[in-house]
Formats: structure tokens, C-alpha cells, sequence
């Protein structure tokens, strides 16, 4: 039995469950954001102030390591979340809107990786 209407059955187009997902993602990376983000605001002028071993030692420091990752994961995936909504809307060519998408995730990776990357030589002190 095929509870799929004609209509969707001629688009090929699947259950519309994974938007539920997306939805609720994007409202917990907003949600986190919030508290560091504010934190992030707290801390950023100090560490501008600051001289390079001090801000070394600071962000090396394993509960600010810690929320300097969580934001930087929670900044990108919710970023990267908000791309594709918006890509999804407004690009309306497919193989356009297909490596838009790709390129957009591919961008949100890298730069979670080269974040991470980063706080742990300065973390490790390498």
C-alpha cells in the first residue's frame, strides 16, 4: 500500500520527516549559542588586551577550551544550517542549489576542523 500521493509519487519526493530534525538542530545550536555567545563577548576584550602568553594561557585553559569548542561547533553547524535554509528557498535551479549545498557543508567543515585544530596547538602549546 503506498500512502505517497500521486503528486509526490510523479516528484519523487520522500516523507517529510527530516525537516522535524533540521528544525529542532537549529533551535538547540541557537539556544547554546546564547550563553556562549555572551561569554565569548565577556571574554573578547580581555583577551585583545591582552599580551600573546596571557591569551595563551587563557584560552589553553581546559573549561575555556572546552566552551571555545562548544562554541565554535555550535557557530558553524547552526551557520551551516541556516545556509541551507536559505538556499533551499531562494535557489531554485537544482544542480546549482545541489552544489551550493555541497559547498556551503564543505565550508562549515573545514572551518570547524581548522578551528579545532588551532585551539588544540594553542591548548597543547605547539
Amino acid at each position: 500500500m503506498n500512502l505517497r500521493t500521486p503528486l509526490a509519487t510523479a516528484r519523487g519526493l520522500g516523507s517529510s520527516q527530516s525537516g522535524v530534525h533540521h528544525w529542532w538542530v537549529q533551535r538547540l545550536t541557537a539556544v547554546a549559542l546564547i550563553p556562549l555567545t555572551i561569554w565569548f563577548v565577556w571574554i573578547g576584550p580581555g583577551l585583545l588586551a591582552a599580551d600573546f602568553e596571557s591569551a595563551r594561557a587563557f584560552v589553553g585553559a581546559p573549561l575555556n577550551a572546552l566552551l571555545l569548542a562548544a562554541f565554535i561547533v555550535a557557530l558553524f553547524w547552526h551557520a551551516q544550517l541556516g545556509l541551507q535554509v536559505v538556499i533551499e528557498d531562494y535557489v531554485h535551479t537544482r544542480w546549482l542549489e545541489i552544489s551550493l549545498q555541497v559547498l556551503v557543508k564543505f565550508a562549515a567543515i573545514l572551518g570547524v576542523l581548522a578551528s579545532l585544530l588551532a585551539l588544540v596547538r594553542i591548548t597543547l602549546g605547539n
